[in-house]
């Protein structure tokens, strides 16, 4: 981790620990109301020293941040690219999400639901998996579009991006909600160079239809929400030909930078 990064998040260490365990029976939240901001580096550090709501940070053995990858599918004529570009109600998305320090993988659906709530469904997956769709992943997919009322796209399902992070997560005792904190988003198409976003952090908040103090904190300090999917703002801005209208204004504020290549 940058010294940058580091000092955004670097308070954090100090918040009272909260356990995986404890986190998904207080505040799971598989259909939840989303709010993304994009944060510049140093005020996200200070912002994040300020908060006054108790919070709480996930513990997982000693470690505070852990490393995301995440790998989307899509059709050859990106059905799932363009329903969100078109702010289509019944929209989805497929991906494989890795949490590489326990080396797990699950596959996951993200459907649209009623009054623009998310549900995510998922199941395990094997690591070797991770950048492929097999059978029963398939039939899964599927299954929940059926149980949604989902149209079922055009197969195949192929790799289109991956985008890979760091996270940590918050929880706020007194509205059970949570927040993540995502550091070194980058996206890569496959075949192609990474990008990284450059000295930002993505912060998330998940709640109900209410917003949370976390939110009305951002609000009070003039952070506003940002129109931002780490898919699908990622292939706008990695594929400059697509219908990109929805995240014209956030990709006019995101700083990408080509990652620097390992020595």
């Amino acid at each position: 981790m940058s010294a940058a990064v580091g000092t955004a998040v670097d308070h954090l260490r100090f918040l009272p620990p909260v356990s995986l365990e404890e986190l998904n029976a207080q505040a799971a939240l598989q259909t939840r109301v989303d709010r993304k901001y994009i944060v510049p580096l140093e005020l996200a550090g200070q912002l994040l020293a300020s908060v006054r709501t108790g919070m709480r940070v996930l513990d997982m053995d000693g470690s505070r941040s852990f490393a995301y990858d995440s790998v989307y599918f899509d059709t050859a004529n990106l059905d799932s690219y363009l329903l969100a570009a078109h702010g289509r109600r019944r929209r989805y998305k497929i991906r494989t999400r890795t949490y590489v320090d326990s080396a797990l993988s699950f596959l996951e659906v993200k459907t649209e639901g009623s009054r623009e709530a998310t549900v995510k469904e998922r199941i395990p997956s094997r690591l070797e998996d991770r950048a492929r769709l097999t059978p029963e992943g398939l039939a899964y997919i599927l299954e929940t579009f059926g149980a949604s009322g989902i149209k079922v796209p055009a197969l195949p399902l192929e790799p289109v991006l991956e985008t890979r992070y760091r996270r940590t997560t918050l929880y706020l005792p007194e509205s059970g909600s949570r927040a993540t904190i995502d550091t070194e988003v980058t996206w890569q198409r496959p075949g192609h160079e990474s990008w990284v976003l450059h000295r930002a952090v993505i912060l998330e908040t998940k709640s109900g239809s209410t917003a949370g103090p976390l939110d009305r904190h951002l609000w009070a300090a003039g952070v506003r929400p940002s129109r931002i999917s780490k898919f699908a703002t990622g292939m706008a801005a990695l594929r400059p030909g697509l219908p990109a209208n929805r995240w014209n204004r956030t990709l006019r504020h995101m700083a990408l930078r080509p990652m620097p290549r390992a020595a």
